[in-house]
């Protein structure tokens, strides 16, 4: 005797496996947030590195830039002052030096007319000078997402912010540039050697450009410039 089929008793398992095949296990779902996680993380890292190289290079360029504006403001203009020099003065304590740095009247950088007049001079940021300067000695305006310059409250642009260019001269020993000598520093005759004048030592200028930031709590060396200038 055959038993009559029942067809009817298979439909649930089908019915089930075909729930499943509709969906995503837990693991499944979890393992796709991973990925997906993973993938977002690694965007945003590259564009934060992007970010930060760009700025890099930005700065870069910039402080390359102001650095060498003031080398050519101070291109052609003699080592010390042209009218009264540099030289040593004896005023009955000791010989001193005059003539070194900037003389009386020289208040603003266009008044500057020798090298010596720019030791120890920073323009812009935190200086003593206003700054950053171009090699026309004129103040490096700030501009905005348009290209324009940006003014303030007395209608005049407002310069470039956070900058400075810090100026060092130096005098050096002519047989070595990296030997550094005082600003008095002179010699005396010996033997066949006719000695040596207290203005006729070649001058090393460094321009150390800084930036500091919104957020930073000092300025930071962004390039620095050498160059000397020889005895004419």
């Amino acid at each position: 005797m055959t038993t009559p089929r029942q067809p009817h008793l298979n439909r649930p398992s089908r019915v089930l496996r075909r729930r499943r095949a509709c969906g995503f296990t837990l693991i499944e779902t979890a393992l796709a947030l991973v990925i997906i996680g993973v993938g977002v993380l690694a965007f945003v890292d590259a564009q934060k590195t992007f970010i930060r190289n760009n700025s890099w290079s930005s700065h870069a360029a910039t402080g390359a830039y102001l650095a060498n504006e003031v080398r050519e403001l101070m291109r052609g203009l003699p080592r010390h002052d042209p009218v009264t020099g540099l030289y040593m003065h004896d005023d009955g304590n000791g010989a001193v030096l005059v003539g070194w740095g900037r003389e009386s009247g020289e208040v603003v950088v266009t008044d500057f007319d020798d090298i010596d007049d720019f030791d120890g001079v920073v323009f812009g940021n935190g200086g003593n000078f206003p700054g950053p300067l171009n090699a026309f000695g004129e103040i490096i305006p700030r501009i905005d997402a348009e290209g324009l310059p940006v003014m303030g409250p007395d209608d005049e642009p407002m310069s470039l912010e956070g900058w400075s260019q810090r100026v060092y001269v130096e005098k050096v020993d002519p047989a070595n540039f990296g030997t550094p000598r005082a600003d008095g520093y002179q010699e005396a005759p010996n033997g066949n050697f006719a000695g040596r004048t207290v203005d006729a030592y070649p001058l090393k200028v460094t321009v150390i450009v800084e930036y500091q930031g919104p957020l930073d709590a000092w300025p930071q060396e962004v390039t620095r410039a050498q160059w000397v200038v020889p005895p004419r």
